[in-house]
């Protein structure tokens, strides 16, 4: 042989047997330590049943190894004559650009570029199909996938055909320059926006109020005037859909077992950071108190849109799943929700009723009772209607959850009791996820759940767009827009101290305790249905007055900063804090398939926090490893020749 021997006697399991193994070996260089630099020790572990020294010798490497190029097709291609001829010698010329071409390859590999077009790409789980040809167009991963170029296409030629039929029919509002026309067009740019921002792991709503605030501010958007009638009926149809998620997202089993625990964390934090706002603003802003608790009410609110996604993706790597924190936040997530709403609707009924005094002071009992009610009576229906087993179970009972929501919300504003309708939708939503439970369907897996998902896919952009495009930067007053930014900051701060501190009795230790209060710092959903709301009534008073006027925007601005200032930072904190205060369990979830109760890939495949994270069980993943590598060396050694 043109090598050395080096023969390695062992003995059978009966012990009177040896058999001698001849394997070839080069010089080997002394050196201690793991042959994987990333796991280097004082003490090697060869394999667990080896006898050997844990110090032993480590492979030999090629001194190319750490080059960024493949080399080992060049002694491939140097000789390239058919079998049984002499081989054509490969030109150096040929051989050094052979090498550059890989290394401008690997160059690519190692960009950014190259990593961002890695994370617009889609993994399908289906078979694909597309053109001859297609990759030498849009060659990969720098260009969409033929599947993704399609899906886009098909979004693009609905949406041509449907302005086509909406320009026949309403004429010049939705023809270019139209308000319609300019909805739409707003609609579509902050969908994108929020792509874009969704690529740095912040909520998409964030590029998609930012789109808003640009485009009203450069002029490209006007929705004022009569078109202000369609956009306040689209923020209700938003809100609808914001409430049925709410109430969908509540898990009715947890609620049974710690709803003290979720109604305590739910409603004193609420409370303590409304009734803050609220002096803040009456003090600071010179608002009215009328006015400050309405404030204060819509503030208070936490926004799922934040913080689902993101206790989602810690979920799935097993992060506060012992202890149940990831429900406990979304449940309690849901209550403030409908407390933030309820209380709105209520305080707006009492500020713009023109009823008695008596009637005014029945309007919270006679809101929360009817609210309550309306909603277990129509949650209980949905049980019911359609048969379970009916081939259309799903749309029927989609449509069938949104056609009482909107019915309570609507009605509930055309009988002057505007704080019953939020509550009847979340409580329908929840008393008709608990009878679906029960029926075999799991809260995980609930395909109601991801109609509404789909909904809000539709209404997030035009929520958000029409929101950041009733700001103009022209007009705010740094020194009242200084006083919110403080105020909102200042008020958090203790809403976050409060609830650390009342979380006593909940089986969390303080590092948990700080995730959960940090968890609920974000605004968002709620904030953008409401702020303008109380503009928008007052706008439609014949007798309304100059202060009132002046109270209503700032009510709507604050609402705004709130979101803009607490929505990336909440994400940021919850991502980055969750992996180090939160005990990670070894065995981590993995998502659902088919339907499931998730959201876009986007928003819990990307981290802002390191992936390559620090391991729990080092030597017991070392042993796995040392395991797999005992078997694979047994597997090779059958390849050598073995002489008795």
């Amino acid at each position: 042989m043109p090598s050395e021997e080096g023969n390695v006697s062992s003995q059978s399991s009966s012990g009177d047997t040896k058999r001698k193994v001849s394997i070839i070996t080069e010089p080997v260089v002394e050196r201690l330590g793991h042959d994987n630099l990333a796991f280097e020790q004082n003490k090697r572990k060869i394999s667990q049943q080896s006898h050997h020294s844990e110090e032993g010798p480590a492979r030999r490497k090629s001194n190319l190894h750490n080059n960024n190029f493949d080399t080992s097709s060049i002694h491939s291609d140097r000789y390239n004559g058919e079998a049984g001829g002499r081989a054509k010698k490969q030109s150096f010329s040929e051989a050094l650009e052979k090498i550059e071409r890989d290394y401008d390859n690997s160059r690519l590999e190692q960009s950014w570029i190259y990593s961002l077009c890695m994370r617009c790409r889609v993994e399908y789980t289906t078979p694909s199909w597309e053109p001859p040809g297609w990759q030498k167009v849009c060659p990969y991963p720098l260009c969409p996938s033929y599947r993704q170029f399609a899906r886009i296409l098909s979004i693009i030629l609905i949406g041509v055909l449907l302005w086509i039929t909406a320009f026949v029919i309403i004429g010049d509002t939705a023809a270019p320059g139209g308000q319609l026309f300019q909805l739409v067009v707003l609609t579509v740019a902050a969908n994108f926006g929020g792509f874009l921002i969704s690529l740095t792991t912040l909520p998409r709503l964030i590029g998609m109020l930012m789109v808003g605030i640009l485009f009203q501010n450069v002029g490209w958007v006007n929705l004022d005037g009569e078109f202000q009638i369609v956009t306040a009926e689209l923020r209700k149809l938003a809100l609808v859909i914001i409430l049925i998620r709410a109430g969908l997202e509540m898990d009715p089993t947890a609620f049974k077992k710690i709803y003290k625990t979720i109604l305590k964390l739910g409603l004193i934090p609420w409370f303590v950071e409304c009734s803050l706002i609220a002096v803040c603003a009456r003090f600071f802003l010179q608002l009215p108190w009328m006015w400050s608790i309405l404030l204060g009410s819509i503030v208070g609110a936490v926004s799922p849109a934040v913080v689902v996604p993101c206790l989602f993706r810690l979920r799935t790597k097993g992060y506060g799943v012992v202890k149940g924190i990831p429900t406990l936040i979304i449940a309690v997530a849901g209550i403030d929700d409908a407390v933030s709403v309820a209380g709105f609707g209520i305080i707006s009924s009492i500020m713009f009723s023109t009823q008695s005094l008596g009637l005014q002071i029945a309007q919270a009992p006679v809101c929360i009772i009817g609210g309550l009610g309306f909603g277990v009576v129509w949650g209980f229906l949905c049980k019911y209607v359609p048969e379970p087993g009916d081939a259309y179970v799903v749309p029927i009972r989609t449509l069938m959850l949104f056609g009482g929501g909107l019915l309570a919300v609507f009605g509930s504003e055309e009988i002057h009791f505007e704080g019953a309708g939020p509550l009847g939708v979340v409580f329908a939503a929840f008393t008709a996820s608990y009878f679906w439970c029960g029926q075999g369907w799991e809260l995980e897996d609930n395909p109601v759940s991801t109609a509404f998902e789909i909904f809000w896919m539709i209404f997030e952009p035009i929520l958000f767009g029409i929101t950041g495009a009733s700001i103009k930067i022209a007009e705010l007053d740094p020194h009242i827009v200084s006083i919110g930014v403080g105020s909102i900051y200042v008020v958090a701060v203790i809403r976050i101290l409060t609830t650390v501190a009342i979380a006593f009795g909940d089986k969390l230790n303080v590092k948990e305790k700080i995730f959960v209060a940090i968890s609920w710092m974000s605004k968002a959903t709620v904030q953008a249905a409401l702020g303008p709301v109380a503009l928008k009534t007052v706008m439609s008073n014949e007798n309304r007055t100059e202060e009132e006027v002046h109270y209503a925007e700032l009510v709507k601005m604050v609402c705004i900063l709130s979101i803009i200032l607490t929505a990336p930072l909440g994400a940021i904190l919850i991502s980055v804090t969750g992996t180090k205060l939160l005990k990670k369990t070894k065995q981590q979830l993995e998502p659902l398939d088919g339907w499931r109760r998730s959201h876009r890939p986007s928003l819990h495949d990307i981290s802002i926090i390191d992936e390559e994270e620090e391991r729990e069980d080092i030597e017991g993943i070392a042993d796995e490893d040392t395991a797999a590598n005992t078997l694979s060396n047994a597997q090779t050694a059958t390849a050598f020749t073995i002489t008795k």
